[in-house]
């Protein structure tokens, strides 16, 4: 009889080992990885809306944050890489002066946003400190298919 309670032990708690288990390991599928972006797709600001605002003179330019290792868009301030701690610390000091209301636009371009391992950075660091209009520069592809092949303002232009 003994054996017999402690069999049905042991079946009880190996199964609630296993559901446990199978419940950690089954949740909620992923969703794509589009949906996973932590900006409002209000946030994102196309190439060519960007490259209107620049070139017209009769418009305030935005403050433009280049925090990947790309050419500079014509009027960013370049920071690089933001997955690198020195480049984060360039990014705080930069922006910790601006009013907390002011227009940013941040983008780095150096390969899709699904693999880019700066723009979320930045993104969460701006709203961390309290950021209200931040704009993401839509490159999906990347900063040379963007915007370099079709013309856009580059800094050196």
């Amino acid at each position: 009889m003994k054996s017999f309670y402690t069999m049905l032990v042991f079946v009880v708690i190996s199964g609630l080992t296993i559901s446990l288990v199978k419940a950690q390991t089954s949740a909620t599928p992923m969703r794509p990885l589009e949906k996973a972006n932590p900006w409002k797709d209000s946030q994102l600001i196309e190439p060519a809306g960007l490259a209107d605002v620049i070139n017209n003179p009769k418009t305030d330019v935005p403050v433009i944050f280049n925090i990947g290792s790309v050419e500079d868009v014509k009027d960013a301030k370049h920071i690089g890489p933001v997955s690198n701690v020195a480049e984060m610390e360039k990014f705080k000091r930069e922006v910790n002066s601006l009013p907390r209301n002011s227009e940013i636009i941040i983008y780095c371009g150096c390969c899709p946003f699904a693999k880019c391992p700066n723009i979320r950075p930045a993104f969460f660091e701006l709203t961390k400190l309290g950021f209200t209009n931040i704009k993401v520069l839509n490159l999906a592809a990347n900063l040379k298919t963007n915007w370099i092949s079709k013309g856009y303002p580059l800094a050196n232009n």
